[in-house]
């Protein structure tokens, strides 16, 4: 502690003296195609998903809509890179409750470019876009899906901004 203000206090005074704000968890909610796709690039690699879940939220990303029970997808977190100098790199590690996975290539890309597309923000960093998401839930419900009204998918993650 200096003079009674903590670090933090300082850090958040040196933010703001130079028009700048700390980094913090944005959260984010998207319905519809957009919270599909993501729910759709993300289902793949989940432990937490059985092969029939896996399957069914396959179907409705292939636009083949049918009755069933709700479908939830989760990860604790989605960090992407894709490198400005090292242009054929990119890769994408998913933190699940039950595991880890590393993408790289094409897998990576559809991750990334779908995260992008639902409102997560990429940052630089010597020579990497970084992107990360942390808390992603999305819930399919394709018995509101199956009736073409517009509902029946929500996701919400949080982003830092």
């Amino acid at each position: 502690m200096l003079h009674g203000v903590t670090r933090t206090s300082a850090a958040l005074f040196l933010f703001a003296g130079f028009g700048l704000t700390p980094a913090a968890a944005a959260p984010v909610s998207v319905t519809g195609s957009t919270a599909v796709a993501v729910a759709g690039v993300i289902a793949p690699y989940s432990p937490l998903l059985s092969a029939h879940e896996k399957r069914a939220i396959a179907d409705l990303f292939n636009g083949n809509a049918r009755a069933g029970n709700k479908l939830t997808v989760t990860a604790e977190s989605i960090t992407c890179r894709v490198s400005n100098v090292d242009i054929i790199m990119r890769s994408c590690e998913m933190i699940f409750d039950k595991g880890t996975r590393t993408l790289k290539g094409r897998e990576a890309n559809e991750v990334n470019t779908t995260l992008t597309a639902a409102g997560a923000i990429a940052e630089g960093a010597a020579g990497s876009m970084i992107q990360t998401v942390t808390k992603l839930t999305c819930t399919l419900d394709p018995n509101v899906i199956k009736d073409n009204s517009g509902g029946g998918a929500d996701c919400s993650f949080a982003t830092d901004q």
